[in-house]
This record gives structure tokens, sequence and C-alpha cells, in this order.
């Protein structure tokens, strides 16, 4: 049995450490000592390899159920297991006859080492446990058609989403559909352009069914209870199950809208993903606030319950509320522009470091505030997707006054703008918006910077 002082027992723990089987090594275990170092380089072989040879290629492993199952599993076990070694390092190289002190020092450092495993390795399987949760929370399993590994998208050149921002404001029932955004992305290319509608638009053409049947002139609501919006059309098909027949409580409002919508665009839209404007305000404190130029004040409510003066600040949750709902002082365009200028800043500013920071946080908000009918097993090909998004020119048509008329849309001129800004080609990878309302000071069909127009 060999002899070990002080010093030399620290160092070999701490080589054990870094390198399994430096210790049973010194102690004549020669096999247990290699195997231990041949297990600890095909651990580390496979973190670089994964990391460096992979990169983004992993992103999509974070959106499936199963590997994050998987990757807690890995995590705890990898923790446990080098832990063990510690220990077991440990034993085989303490001092021989140490002093108290040398006791506890020795025994102290064994025990800091293996918090200094278990520490980080317990945060990662946290935050795989919480992504998992909320993937299976947010994400359906089933899909409406199968997902094909070869072609996720089943032969479709674009994916068109119905992007939503809920009001459920507490002083009246129901939910209305203020922000509505498509998202329509080329599947091959990444290349997007976003298609706004305003919350105002009158008597909109209903599909075929028993939703036109009982507007065949267009929705035209029901007096004041129910105005004759495309706001209300999605909490209308909530309270009258007749008019999307077959379809359950929570999902016939989203299934009417986006029928609507797409026979208003012209294009199908296949998925949803809905957020309420209080969760949203609950993301944003989550990350800490957002940090926007406002150009002019802005007033929230009749009464003044609310001021942002003008300037470069960092909003709560609750100002970002009143940044992107006010229409005190201005209209609902002037709002649609405030709206999307906070969405590409809270797009920028939730960089990885402040994600992490706020994950727990940030995944709770979401949960409540988040609703999609995006199934699971798309998952993997739209993050995929997202990352071609990033190196392409993003367009954004807004059909607003003076370009469309809220009482009197022209339908067949929104259908016919559609398939022009579709057929485009990208020019640049700087992302533009194509405004048309005078209210932001352009012109229509001239596109601007988005940045620019944000300040």
């Amino acid at each position: 049995m060999k002899q070990f002082g002080l010093g030399r027992s620290v160092a070999l723990t701490l080589a054990s450490a870094v390198l399994w089987g430096v210790a049973h090594l010194v102690v004549g275990l020669r096999r247990t000592g290699l195997a231990l170092m041949g297990a600890y380089a095909i651990v580390l072989a496979t973190v670089l390899i994964a990391v460096f040879g992979f990169g983004d290629r992993l992103l999509p492993l974070a959106v499936q159920p199963g590997w994050l199952t998987a990757m807690t599993v890995g995590l705890a076990v990898v923790a446990i297991t080098w832990s063990a070694v510690i220990i077991w390092s440990f034993i085989l190289v303490r001092p021989t006859s140490p002093t108290p002190v040398g006791q506890m020092l020795t025994i102290g450092l064994a025990a800091s080492l293996c918090a200094l495993i278990i520490a980080p390795s317990a945060y990662a399987a946290r935050l795989a446990y919480l992504s998992h949760d909320v993937v299976t929370t947010l994400f359906s399993p089933s899909a409406s058609a199968p997902v094909l590994a070869e072609d996720p998208w089943n032969g479709a050149k674009r994916v068109n989403i119905l992007l939503i921002g809920a009001d459920a404001a507490p002083n009246r029932p129901g939910v209305r559909t203020d922000s509505m955004t498509v998202a329509s992305v080329d599947t091959a290319t990444g290349a997007a352009t976003l298609f706004g509608l305003p919350r105002n638009l009158e008597n909109v053409p209903l599909p075929a069914g028993p939703a036109r049947e009982r507007f065949p002139s267009g929705f035209s609501g029901e007096g004041d209870y129910t105005p004759n919006l495309l706001n209300e059309v999605f909490q209308y098909a909530e309270d009258y199950p007749e008019m999307v027949p077959g379809v359950h409580k929570g999902k016939r409002g989203p299934t009417l809208l986006k029928s609507t919508v797409s026979g208003i665009l012209g294009i199908p839209v296949e998925y949803y993903a809905m957020v309420d404007m209080k969760g949203f305000a609950e993301i944003i404190d989550a990350m800490g606030g957002v940090r926007v130029t406002i150009k002019e004040p802005i007033t929230f409510g009749k009464y003044n319950e609310g001021y942002l003066a003008a300037g470069t600040r960092k909003l709560s949750g609750q100002e970002a509320l009143w940044y992107g709902r006010s229409r005190t002082n201005s209209d609902d365009y002037v709002r649609m522009g405030r709206q999307k200028c906070l969405l590409n800043a809270v797009a920028k500013q939730a960089d990885p470091i402040t994600v992490l920071n706020s994950f727990e946080k940030l995944a709770g908000a979401a949960k409540r505030a988040i609703s999609t009918d995006v199934p699971q097993s798309l998952l993997p090909a739209l993050i995929d997707l997202s990352m071609k998004v990033k190196g392409t020119q993003i367009k954004s048509l807004q059909f607003v006054p003076p370009l469309i008329s809220t009482v009197y849309p022209d339908w067949a001129l929104i259908k016919q703008r559609v398939r022009v800004a579709l057929a485009e080609k990208p020019a640049t990878k700087t992302a533009t918006t194509r405004q048309t309302s005078s209210t932001h000071g352009t012109s229509p069909d001239k596109p601007v910077s988005l940045d620019s127009t944000c300040g």
C-alpha cells in the first residue's frame, strides 16, 4: 500500500477530477485507470464533436421530448459517475496519517469537486426538464398530416402561420384578436413575408359552410355585443359552436380565424400561434425589460393611466403593453407599427445569456401566454427553417389605409398584392418592411428598414 502525504493526495485528487483514472494508475490499478481514461476520452470527444462538429444542427434536438428526456438522464448519469470517480480517487490516495486539519482539507476538497460537477449538471438537467415541459404543454403530439423526415413540409413550397396578439380585458368577456399577422416563409430558402391585417376590417368574407351560410354578405356580428370587425371572429366562433361543427371548444376560434384570413389573403394558412398580451408582459418582465426608442410621448388610457416620455429607455412588461396597445392621440395603424417595433426589440434582446438567466420564469410565462396548433413533430423542421430566415430578407406588408379601406375593403386588391409580394425575390439580407400607411411617413409600396422605422 503506497503512502501519500497531504500535498500529493490533494494533487492526485485534483488530477483525477480533471482526467479520470490518474489516481488509479498511481496506486497500481492499471486496468481500472486505463478503462476510466478511455471512458473519459469518449465522453469528452462526444461533447466536443457535438458542439463544434454539429453546432446549430443540435438546436432541433432541443424541441424533441425524447431527446430532452435522454439529455436529462444522460446529464444525471455523467454527474453521478464523475462524482463517484472523484470520491473513489480520494479514497485511494487520501493521506496515510492525516492531521485533523489535513483530513478536513482533503474531505472538503473532494466534496467541493463533486459540487462543481453536480451543480452545473443539475442546472443543465433542470433546463432540459423545463424545455420538455414547455414543448409537451404548448405543442400537440398529433399532427393533421404525417411529418416525413425527408420532407417535413410534405411538398409545400411555403408555410403560412397566423401570428395573433390576443387582448382579453377583465371588463369584457372573451378574447379579441387585436393583432393579426401571417408569416409566409419559403420552405427552401427561408425568405419570409409578413402580411398584417388591421383589427377593424369590416364585413370580412367567411369560409364556405355554416359560417358563410350564417353571414352570406360577410361577418356582420350582432350589433354592439359583437361588432362586425375581424377581431371579433375568433370569439364569435367560440360562442357559437355551430359556426365550426365538430371542433372542440378552445379550437373553434383559431380554426375559423385561420380559414377567414386564408380567404382574405388567398393563401392557405396551416398553423397559428397566439400570445395573450398580459402574458406577453410577463415574458418581458422575465427578460428584465425591453429597451425601445419612443419617438413621441405616449399616453395610455382614456384617463391617462400611463405615460411614456420620448427617448430610449427600458420598459417593464406593463409599460411595454402601454407602448404596444395605446391608441390615445393616435390610431390603430400607428399602434400596429409600434407592435412590430416591440416584437423586433424583444427578438433582438432575447439573447442566449438573457434567456438562460431567466429560463425558468420565461418557461412559466410562455406556458401561460402562448397557444398554438403547431405539432411537436414539426418543431425540428421549424427550427431549421428559422435558421434560414435569419439569413434572408424579411418583408412586411400592412393592409391599412390608404391602400385598403377598412370599412369597404378591396378583397381582390389584397389578394393581388399578396401574389405580387410572394413572387418578388429578396434583394438583400437586410430586414425590410413594406409600409402602406401614411401615418408612418412613408409612401405605399416603398420598402424601408424595420430598424429605422423603430427609431
